[in-house]
Parts: C-alpha cells; structure tokens; sequence
C-alpha cells in the first residue's frame, strides 16, 4: 500500500484528487495540507510515501516546502503538480528534489503514471513539461554556439557594451576606429540574433560574460 499526501491550496482540486486516488486499490491518502507551511509536520505524522505538491501556495511555495522536505526525509518521493508547465517551474522542482512533474491539466492518469513511477525510484515528467525542458535545452545549446561563434574581438565589444560603454567609448579603450566598433556590434546582432543594447546586455549577463 503507497501512502500519499497531498498538498493543494484549492478545495475543490484537492477533493476531486482525493476522490480518484482513493479509488485506486493500492493506494491511500494519508493527509491532506492546504499550506506549505504544514508539510514538513503533516508528513512526520502521517509518514506518506510519496507527496503530491502544489506549487503555487500560501505562506510557502511548493519549491521550498519540497526543498525542505527532501532534506528532512530523504526516502520521501515529492510530485510536482501545477497549473503552470515552464521550465522555470520544472527546473525549480528538479533541484529541489521532486522526483516528478505533472500538469493539473493532463489529468488524473499522468499522475497515476507518475505515483508509479516514482515508486520504482524512477522520475517521470509528463508531457508538456519534457517539451517545456527539450525546448530550454535547444535554445541552451542554440546560444552556447551562438558564443562560440564569436571572435575574441567581438567578445570584448560585447562585454563592453554590456558595461554600458558608447561605441566612441569601446573605441578608445581598445584604441581602434568607431567604424570598426560599429562593425564589429553589427555582427554581433546578426551572429546572436539580438537587436539592441539592452537585448546584448541581457544575453552577457545570462551567459556569464559580465557581471549581474
């Protein structure tokens, strides 16, 4: 018999998952927590197997209650579950410890693939969050050769914008022409796909060009 937990700000949500968990033979809802707040003493009581997280929550998200979670009952298999599927969200999860995602909108049978799965000591994350993870990989993997594609000329131009240096600036300090700064900035947009200033900032910060 797997005990579950589960963890949800909404009423109604955590009815209709109670009602379909309780249906299943080999499975038993040992407690039901409306705050992140109460999970960690909810699951010392009630000993579960595995916990169904909402993430979304009053007084603790469902990141932290996981993350502390984890950390004071290891053996303990965390589900995410969330109206939201953004890698954000799902990545959130991951380092915290979850062993698995769904969606509220995939329905009751992914979560029920999931219970399985996490009991076997697999994870299992349902669709729409392996998509929302492929994609950020994709992109990852898109701008780490958008990088390496940069020459070392063009990396300090792009540091240097992203100081917040004019192109008149860039120029004096590497003591080369305007024009070539220009340049230089302008193939850089092309190579990165990016339009402004503001947009190469982001990017050198995002990639740890620069400084935050």
């Amino acid at each position: 018999m797997k005990r579950v937990l589960l963890v949800d700000d909404h009423q109604m949500f955590l009815e209709a998952l109670r009602s379909l968990l309780e249906k299943v033979p080999d499975l038993e809802v040992v407690g039901v927590v409306r705050n992140g707040l109460e999970v960690v003493p909810m699951a010392q009581q009630t000993a579960p197997d595995i916990v169904c997280m909402d993430i979304g929550m009053p007084g603790m998200n469902g990141v932290e209650a996981t993350r502390q979670l984890v950390a004071a009952f290891p053996r303990i298999k965390v589900i995410a579950l969330s109206t939201h599927v953004d890698h954000i969200y799902v990545t959130d999860m991951m380092k915290a410890g979850a062993s698995g995602y769904v969606s509220k909108s995939e329905g009751g049978k992914e979560l029920l693939h999931a219970i399985d799965a996490v009991t076997l000591n697999r994870t299992y994350w349902c669709p729409s969050a392996t998509e929302a993870l492929a994609r950020t990989m994709n992109a990852a993997d898109a701008n780490t050769n958008a990088v390496q594609a940069l020459g070392e000329r063009e990396l300090q131009v792009l540091r240097l914008v992203a100081d917040g240096l004019s192109s008149a600036d860039i120029a004096a300090q590497l003591n080369i022409a305007q024009a070539t700064v220009d340049v230089h900035r302008r193939n850089i947009m092309r190579k990165l796909g990016l339009h402004s200033a503001v947009e190469l900032t982001r990017f050198a910060i995002n990639h740890g060009l620069v400084d935050d």
